[in-house]
């Protein structure tokens, strides 16, 4: 068994991030000599070179973007473990996905409707969910789906209808669907759709599954990390980015984008609807019903009210899911 020092593994972190191990010190606080001796002793722990030393700086190796993903996955973890031990009752904490997403969208209405609310986000990423921060006590309310992912929620875990964000295609001005308005989800069986975020399995990955299934469509959970390694680190696009130009580029390649997400403007990028049904994803708000925070009483009467409970009908989302959002 191979132990890791987590300072090793947040200096490789920070070196991938920057691209140089003097920017990384600086990040960390500490000299570039620290940072170039932690890289050694992991590269030494590992067994694999980690960085190719370039004029610029330090390009991660293959193996490296292979150990990516769990770095950062171990990183998250641990900074959850001192947080649930340390918590103190506070601001309400709650636990979103994304800045760009449809819930990070309803929270900035509600917060603007109440101004006196005290409210903290817990940022999670595809390797840590918001279920994993609301489950290991680093949030106190999480959006996520209540169904699918590896395990059930415990039965301590409550939750109400939150959003349904309906899913559209995103396309390039050359694939033929472009000049489609809407598409129905029958004419989309045996179509290829790429879903790089449906590569981890969680309860959005478990979404695609029962979609799949449902329509016939095929979905390549190819991660972004495998065709733009460099996104995301100082001399790369944004994820976002790079993967809407690798689309606008294809002719033949999609992906689904919810309604509610803010896609950055790309002029080659076209939205088509899906109907008849329209897919949609069922994000839940949810809560530790045992110790409640005081906070939660109104985002939970706020959210049992807005809920866009309308549009339900003419939406598909997955059998487990229905009876929670199904009117």
């Amino acid at each position: 068994m191979t132990d890791l020092d987590l300072a090793t593994v947040r200096a490789f972190v920070a070196v991938t991030d920057h691209g140089q191990f003097g920017s990384a010190a600086d990040v960390l606080g500490i000299s570039q000599q620290a940072v170039s001796k932690r890289i050694a002793r992991l590269e030494s722990r590992l067994g694999i070179a980690l960085f190719d030393r370039v004029p610029t700086g330090a390009v991660p190796t293959a193996a490296a973007r292979r150990f990516m993903a769990h770095a950062r996955a171990l990183l998250a973890l641990a900074d959850e473990a001192v947080a649930t031990a340390t918590a103190r009752r506070g601001p309400l904490r709650v636990a979103i996905l994304g800045e760009r997403l449809a819930e990070m969208r309803a929270m900035r209405f509600y917060l603007a409707r109440h101004p006196e609310a005290e409210v903290e986000f817990v940022q999670s990423n595809a390797y840590v969910t918001s279920r994993d921060a609301l489950l290991g006590g680093r949030a106190d309310a999480a959006f996520a789906r209540a169904q699918g992912g590896l395990r059930a929620l415990p039965g301590h875990i409550a939750a109400v209808p939150a959003y349904l964000d309906a899913l559209h295609l995103l396309v390039g001005k050359d694939n033929p669907l472009s000049g489609r308005s809407a598409v129905t989800l029958a004419e989309l069986a045996g179509h290829t759709v790429w879903v790089p975020g449906a590569a981890v399995p969680s309860e959005w990955s478990d979404y695609y599954d029962c979609l799949s299934r449902f329509s016939g469509i095929t979905v390549d959970r190819t991660p972004r990390s495998e065709l733009f390694p460099d996104a995301g680190t100082s001399h790369g696009p944004a994820p976002i980015e790079a993967m809407l130009e690798h689309i606008a580029a294809s002719d033949s390649l999609s992906t689904f984008n919810g309604e509610g997400f803010e896609l950055p403007w790309h002029p080659h990028i076209r939205r088509v609807r899906i109907i008849d049904p329209t897919p949609a994803y069922p994000h839940a708000l949810l809560w530790n019903s045992i110790d409640p925070h005081p906070g939660l009483a109104a985002l939970i009467a706020y959210f049992r009210d807005s809920y866009n409970s309308d549009a339900a009908s003419d939406c598909w989302i997955p059998g487990p899911d229905r009876a929670l959002f199904m009117p």
